[in-house]
């Protein structure tokens, strides 16, 4: 599975608090599921809630949700197609810590689709990417919150 690395890099590149705090990311894959069939090819997907978890965080609650967004649009854009995956794909709990921390959980249902050919004896496994549609904006570079930077980055 590669989505839940890809998402690290990419929340620890945009966050600073991730950057300074790396450890307080975790993640938790939850109510995985192979799905494959009974074609000649060994081809499958990977079905799971990703978990993560930012723990001890005093941040705005916004740099955290924008940058999983643009991520998602990119490699899940389903979870924003449909009303139903708009409503169980991407959803949070908070738990209030102190005044000013808070731990806060968020859940992903993600897919990842798995190509397995066979050639002259061996198996070769390739993951997909997501399809783009081709309106799919160019990545941003900058997040802004209340007019402020607050993070930049370079892919």
């Amino acid at each position: 599975m590669l989505k839940p690395q890809q998402l690290r890099a990419a929340l620890t590149q945009s966050l600073p608090y991730l950057q300074r705090n790396p450890d307080s990311l975790n993640m938790f894959i939850e109510h995985g599921r192979i799905v494959s069939t009974l074609t000649p090819s060994l081809s499958f997907e990977y079905q799971y809630q990703l978990n993560l978890v930012v723990t001890d965080y005093a941040g705005d609650v916004d740099l955290l949700v924008v940058p999983v967004l643009a991520w998602l649009r990119v490699n899940q854009p389903d979870i924003m197609a449909t009303p139903e995956k708009r409503q169980t794909g991407y959803t949070f709990k908070v738990d209030v810590i102190s005044d000013n921390t808070v731990d806060i959980s968020i859940d992903l249902q993600l897919t990842e689709r798995v190509i397995v050919k066979e050639s002259d004896g061996a198996l070769h496994v390739d993951h997909l990417n997501e399809p783009q549609d081709a309106e799919t904006p160019p990545a941003p570079r900058q997040l802004f919150v209340r007019g402020e930077l607050v993070s930049e980055w370079h892919e």
